[in-house]
């Protein structure tokens, strides 16, 4: 089939490569402009500009799809079908209908459940049981479109991390499974019930808070990991914490409770195992300990 494809960040890698090794001819990859980053704020292309461009793909960056210019060049493709996997961009009405069979959306949740830009971090902050990938029709709404196809897995102990790059493979294979008879799959509209919405995450919802319980505090470090990192406060410095294992004890909540980093929650008790000061790599925290000093009774924020 010809293809666009369209996507940005490390999740719609495992998709193009799939695309490209399933032999479609994709004439164009989208994706967001280059961003600056690193310490010298140099421009940084994108995870799949990158990758478009080592396998000689035509990349184009626009800032936006709703230049008339944009319109005309990505009609002028002639395409069966696009592919979009967090993009990042609204697609106007007009890209929309463009291909033949119109533009193919691989959503990281459940549909209806966590519609939205976050939906792999909502569902774990949650405690959904299961998540998985969409593969829906797009249309104007926020991931209102039919759906096409599902795939399921347990949210178990896993980190966003973790669960992104499995339902980025997921996506991928279902994708490919999907383009392989595309006239054979069914639509089926969304229900009215059941419909969340995962909204960005913002930074400070990082920030530990030691009230809830310890069951909370557990999917809240899981969920922010790897990005922004779940943190706390003492003596003005910010220490993440990647990982934690839930204990059954009891403790003012917000306290140190043990020479091993036990923090008391509202009910339980969470042990860090991973932590982070900033501006240092991540360690475990015996390390972490033998030079920072969290005494029992430190009060932590």
């Amino acid at each position: 089939m010809r293809i666009a494809f369209m996507g940005t960040p490390e999740f719609a890698v495992p998709t193009l490569v799939a695309l490209h090794e399933a032999g479609h001819d994709i004439a164009a990859v989208y994706s967001q402009p280059p961003r600056r980053a690193g310490r010298g704020k140099k421009l940084r292309p994108s995870p799949v500009q990158e990758l478009a461009e080592r396998l000689d793909l035509k990349v184009r960056t626009p800032v936006s799809l709703k230049d008339e210019a944009e319109r005309e060049a990505f009609a002028a493709l002639n395409l069966d079908v696009a592919v979009v996997a967090a993009y990042g961009l609204i697609l106007p009405q007009v890209i929309l209908d463009a291909p033949v069979h119109g533009c193919l959306n691989i959503h990281s949740s459940l549909l209806p459940r966590w519609r939205g830009a976050a939906p792999v971090q909502r569902a774990i902050l949650a405690g959904d049981a299961k998540t998985g990938v969409t593969i829906m029709q797009m249309e104007a709404g926020l991931d209102t479109g039919p759906m096409i196809v599902k795939g399921e897995t347990d949210v178990a102990h896993k980190t966003a991390g973790e669960l992104t790059d499995e339902l980025a493979d997921m996506g991928a294979q279902l994708m490919v499974s999907v383009l392989q008879n595309i006239a054979q799959y069914t639509r089926s509209i969304q229900p009215e019930t059941g419909i969340t919405y995962a909204g960005k995450i913002a930074k400070d919802e990082a920030r530990l808070d030691f009230t809830r319980t310890a069951t909370e505090i557990e999917r809240h470090i899981r969920a922010f990991n790897p990005f922004p990192g779940a943190y706390f406060e003492h003596q003005g410095e910010r220490i993440r914490i990647h990982c934690a294992d839930i204990v059954d004890q009891n403790g003012e909540a917000g306290t140190v409770l043990d020479d091993r980093m036990l923090i008391g929650c509202s009910q339980g008790a969470i042990r860090a195992t991973v932590v982070q000061r900033a501006g240092k790599p991540k360690m475990p925290v015996a390390d972490f300990l033998r030079g920072y000093e969290l005494p029992v009774g430190t009060r932590i924020s």
